[in-house]
């Protein structure tokens, strides 16, 4: 959105690096004992099936119509003498201090309905962070919320749950996402949904009552950040244990996930970030070098074998 042709290298199509594999782009509808069906009426057979659909997500299906919102998102910020973020989450953080970085002289304006900003981290990382972003002057309210009902793309004046009046040229909501697993309700799995929605797993990732289904990422209900990096961990692990499993070993030589200790990367800009490792927070130029230069889009397109 600051910078739409970083959108180049970071949208790739699944085909482009899996050669052998059949992709279907079209929602999952329905699982059965054997199939998954899909809603442009295709029944999938499966021995082993993996649910990793996370969050749900609302932007554009077509990697062309993908690159032009992040070109209007980024008119919208050109043209803007005011910017609103709402939602104090990574997004929201990551969003305003890019544009207070590269933007220095807009004004901008966060407003996040918790008691602090980045709560899936520490209290430290959290005034680390705060701290940032008021040096580089941006207006932080916290335990406020904003109607999202009333939200228009025409609207300059926005009313605050405190009462307070923020005015700003354009907005963006960057609050979190529902889990993607209300389809789940009317499949076999409906048993397996724990009262958030949230698939539930045994400690190898096999869905719980079942023996030839896996779950990863954010959609499963093991108690840790719901990051990119532990979803990583989890595809690895299932992917070992499938392999396993289709050799025919027991069930008992099957790998098992534990959680470790929280680790979060924030970018602050271009050039610093917040880092919260094992006994430390660090903010500033150090773990700007490991996340903000590229937001590890060259390392994960190496990962998958494309060229960086």
């Amino acid at each position: 959105m600051v910078e739409p042709s970083f959108a180049e290298r970071s949208l790739i199509y699944h085909k482009d690096y899996l050669n052998d594999t059949t992709i279907v782009t079209s929602s999952a509808v329905n699982i059965t004992e054997d199939a998954v069906l899909t809603a442009d009426g295709q029944s999938l057979p499966y021995d082993y099936l993996v649910i990793a659909t996370g969050h749900a997500l609302t932007s554009p299906a077509s990697r062309a119509e993908r690159l032009k919102e992040f070109q209007r998102d980024n008119g919208k910020i050109e043209s803007s003498e005011s910017v609103l973020i709402i939602g104090g989450g990574p997004t929201g953080v990551e969003l305003a201090a890019e544009i207070a970085v590269d933007y220095p002289g807009k004004k901008v304006t966060l407003i996040h309905r918790g008691p602090r900003l980045l709560e899936f981290m520490g209290e430290k990382a959290s005034k680390k962070c705060l701290d940032w972003l008021t040096s580089k002057k941006v207006d932080v309210l916290l335990q406020q919320s904003v109607d999202l009902g009333s939200l228009s793309d025409t609207e300059k004046v926005y009313k605050t749950s405190g009462g307070e009046t923020v005015r700003a040229d354009c907005h963006f909501v960057c609050i979190g996402k529902p889990l993607s697993s209300s389809w789940l309700h009317d499949t076999i799995l409906k048993e397996s949904l724990d009262s958030k929605g949230r698939v539930m797993v045994e400690n190898d990732l096999r869905v719980k009552g079942y023996n030839n289904i896996f779950a990863i990422g954010d959609i499963t209900d093991i108690p840790e950040i719901k990051q990119g990096y532990n979803a990583q961990k989890h595809a690895l692990l299932v992917a070992k244990n499938l392999k396993l499993l289709i050799k025919g070993l027991p069930n008992s030589k099957l790998s098992t996930y534990s959680t470790g200790y929280p680790l979060a990367l924030v970018s602050l800009g271009r050039k610093e970030g917040l880092a919260q490792i094992p006994f430390l927070t660090i903010c500033g130029c150090l773990p700007g070098k490991i996340k903000s230069g590229d937001l590890f889009i060259g390392k994960t397109r190496k990962q998958i074998g494309l060229s960086g």
